[in-house]
């Protein structure tokens, strides 16, 4: 489904990205880890045209989408849970998931999704007149999840959808974008719980200063040394 080749690119003359090339085959669960700032998170805002690559190749379904507009890249399919949830403060959980739907077409089945997202996220059904801005941070990372979930997306990236919540919050988080890939969707995935990610991936990757240095299926990075070391506490 996703196939990126030899991706370069920075903020001014930082250069984050340092010619990436990884692989995401369609109904898989891939996950991307490695430590801060190794440019995890700059991958999926490339993918998502929030940066600008300076070299390589991004192919979604076989077309270039490297450089695209990112309502173009949402158009065909791609849609980007960030990192921080990101939810519209002031506007009401019912306005900010209009918000994930804002370039479809087809208000029946807007409809219809709607109701699909307040009946998986119950609480937001209670809260959908209640700004976004009041919800606890499990209750936001629901509505962020919903609201990409909106645009009936073909590729789900999730930016570390864990951060700042509890631990408890954290397991039903994990659980819900192993659904959602059990649904039918594709999902990579950015996550600082290495151990976490790799249980729950079909292949991940490890990144480190821009650069790919391992992959593998989840199983064999948990055995792998390096990464016991590194990223799962021996």
């Amino acid at each position: 489904m996703l196939e990126i080749r030899d991706l370069e690119c920075g903020y001014g003359p930082v250069a984050a990205l340092k010619g990436i090339s990884l692989d995401v085959g369609e109904g898989e669960l891939v996950a991307l880890i490695g430590a801060n700032g190794a440019g995890k998170s700059t991958t999926l805002r490339t993918i998502s045209g929030l940066v600008k690559p300076r070299a390589g190749t991004i192919r979604f379904r076989r077309e270039d989408i490297a450089g695209a507009d990112p309502a173009r890249i949402l158009s065909l399919g791609i849609a980007h849970c960030p990192e921080g949830r990101r939810v519209f403060p002031y506007m009401s959980v019912a306005d900010n998931l209009a918000m994930g739907a804002y370039l479809r077409k087809d208000p029946i089945q807007v409809r219809e999704d709607y109701d699909r997202v307040y009946s998986d996220f119950p609480r937001l059904a209670e809260r959908r007149h209640q700004s976004a801005g009041t919800l606890s941070g499990g209750e936001q990372q629901m509505l962020a999840i919903g609201r990409a979930l909106m645009s009936r997306p073909k590729l789900v990236m999730f930016d570390e959808p864990s951060l700042g919540l509890a631990p408890t919050i954290v397991e039903q988080t994990l659980r819900i974008i192993k659904a959602i890939r059990d649904g039918g969707a594709t999902v990579l995935l950015v996550e600082q719980n290495a151990f976490a990610a790799l249980e729950l991936c079909d292949h991940a990757y490890l990144i480190e200063t821009g650069r790919v240095v391992k992959r593998g299926l989840g199983p064999e990075l948990i055995a792998d040394p390096h990464v016991r070391e590194a990223y799962l506490g021996g």
